[in-house]
C-alpha cells in the first residue's frame, strides 16, 4: 500500500503534467490561430470580398493536382501521402515528412517563420506559382482539422 502522504505527491505530479500539457497544447493552438488571422488579414487586403478560410479548398489544395506545379509534385499529397495523418517521404531525397496533419503532429503551423518558409519553397514547385494567403489560410484550416 502506498503511504497518503506519497499518494498525495503522486497525485499533485500527475495533475500537474497533465495541466502541463493542456497549456501546451493551448499555446500551439494560439499560435496557429494567430498565423491564421495574419493570413485573414492579408487575404482580405487581397480581397475585400474574402469571407474566411474553407477547409474545403484547402483539402483540394493538399490533394490536387495542380496544372502548374512539376510533374512529379504536382500536389503536396504527392510527398507527403494522400492521409495527412500518415508519414510521408521526399520525392527526390527519400527523406522521412512528419505527417501534415495537426492531430497527428500538433506542432505543425506553430512557428510563423516556418511556415512561411514552407509555403515559400513548395508552393512554386506544386502550383507554379506562389501561394495566396487565403490558400495557405484553407491549406492550414484543412490540415487543423485532419
Amino acid at each position: 500500500m502506498i503511504p497518503h502522504a506519497l499518494r498525495r505527491i503522486l497525485l499533485s505530479t500527475a495533475l500537474f503534467a497533465v495541466g502541463a500539457g493542456v497549456a501546451y497544447a493551448a499555446g500551439e493552438s494560439a499560435a496557429r490561430s494567430a498565423i491564421l488571422d495574419g493570413y485573414a488579414a492579408q487575404a482580405k487586403a487581397e480581397a475585400p470580398i474574402f469571407a474566411g478560410f474553407s477547409a474545403d479548398r484547402g483539402r483540394a489544395l493538399y490533394l490536387g493536382p495542380h496544372a502548374g506545379g512539376k510533374a512529379d509534385t504536382n500536389a503536396c499529397a504527392a510527398c507527403h501521402t494522400p492521409n495527412p495523418a500518415a508519414a510521408g517521404r521526399h520525392a527526390k531525397t527519400g527523406r522521412t515528412i512528419e505527417p501534415m496533419a495537426v492531430s497527428a503532429n500538433p506542432k505543425r503551423f506553430t512557428d510563423r517563420a516556418e511556415v512561411e518558409k514552407r509555403f515559400d519553397r513548395d508552393c512554386p514547385n506544386v502550383l507554379g506559382r506562389a501561394c495566396t494567403a487565403a490558400e495557405k489560410g484553407d491549406f492550414i484550416t484543412y490540415l487543423s482539422g485532419q
